[in-house]
């Protein structure tokens, strides 16, 4: 039976069955394979979309804007400071607004209820770009490029997340991972494992596709065998910075570095959703690194620049997921 998104919303790939996903992946080879070929593809010319951020970003603002003017659309972006939501105006009025004027709606900031409210009261599609509890279009980049390395068929393969497994993240990818049949680890301090409600949820959806979900704090037994090691930074944004002493002291044994790599399979690759702190090219790697110490944070730099790492391969991907996200729902 043909797959049909066309008027859903994208919120959480827990509302969404294997076949569908798939099929937003295919989408997303033609698509890369067509901005590859610098073929146009203005399949929503004359649409209008709007990206409401509450927290900033560089791929997912540039993926959303680049892809919507691939497909022909006009995008609008608004800042934190730009709109009235959730201040003079309701979640609820500011969807209604938005949802007469836009064909489409992405949302990047906190809590999930959000999102669902907006897209229970817009009456056009709402896309999640990133909330607290999730991060669906970031698991479509990861998915592609899994399948740009290992083939289309990821059943049996393993991935494992190191650190902190507490976050939007590690929720999704063990969300999409128990969808499609993929072995999912989730390595790292026991009071940052991911919610035991999710995590049940997601075992019920790994025995039914023939995959498992593992929670350990054993780095050995969380690599071994692992096609993919994953991480993430350890601070999330909207944390407070007073938490960085604590995390780094939790999670500094998690680090990816090459003594973890090596204990996975000698073809697997790093992944990493960015940004990264690998070095102190940034502001904050320089503050930890004079503060802590600690000039490499969740990756060290061997890794993230080494032959193993595909976190640009992934940034690009961003990009195309999207694309095949907007042109399914909107098409």
């Amino acid at each position: 039976m043909a797959v049909s998104l066309s008027g859903r919303s994208f919120l959480k790939l827990l509302d969404y069955s294997r076949e569908e996903i798939e099929y937003l992946l295919d989408l997303s080879v033609r698509l890369k394979a067509e901005k590859h070929a610098h073929t146009p593809h203005r399949h929503l010319e004359g649409r209008n979309i709007v990206l409401l951020f509450e927290k900033t970003s560089t791929r997912t603002r540039c993926a959303f804007e680049v892809a919507g003017r691939d497909l022909g659309m006009g995008v609008t972006y608004l800042d934190p400071g730009s709109s009235q939501m959730g201040k003079k105006e309701s979640i609820e009025d500011t969807a209604r607004v938005l949802g007469r004027m836009y064909d489409g709606i992405e949302y990047r900031g906190f809590a999930q209820k959000i999102v669902e409210t907006l897209a229970a009261y817009a009456g056009v599609p709402v896309w999640n770009g990133l909330t607290t509890e999730f991060h669906p279009t970031q698991m479509l980049a990861d998915i592609l490029t899994m399948r740009e390395e290992f083939g289309q068929d990821l059943s049996g393969r393993k991935l494992a997340f190191m650190g902190d497994a507490r976050n939007n993240v590690a929720n999704s990818l063990m969300v999409i991972c128990s969808k499609l049949g993929i072995d999912f680890c989730a390595c790292g301090p026991a009071e940052q494992m991911p919610e035991s409600s999710l995590v049940e949820t997601c075992r019920a959806l790994a025995e039914k596709n023939g995959s498992s979900i593992a929670l350990t704090d054993d780095i050995a037994e969380g690599a071994s065998g692992a096609d993919v090691i994953y991480t993430d930074i350890w601070v999330s944004m909207g944390e407070p910075d007073d938490i960085w002493e604590q995390r780094i002291k939790l999670l500094s044994p998690y680090q990816v570095n090459a003594r973890v790599m090596g204990r996975a399979k000698p073809s697997a690759i790093f992944m990493h959703c960015l940004p990264s702190f690998h070095d102190t090219k940034t502001t904050i790697g320089a503050a930890i690194a004079e503060k802590f110490g600690l000039p490499e944070m969740e990756v060290a730099n061997e890794v993230f620049e080494g032959p193993q790492s595909r976190v640009f391969d992934e940034a690009e991907n961003r990009m195309h997921t999207i694309k095949a996200v907007m042109l399914a729902t909107l098409g």
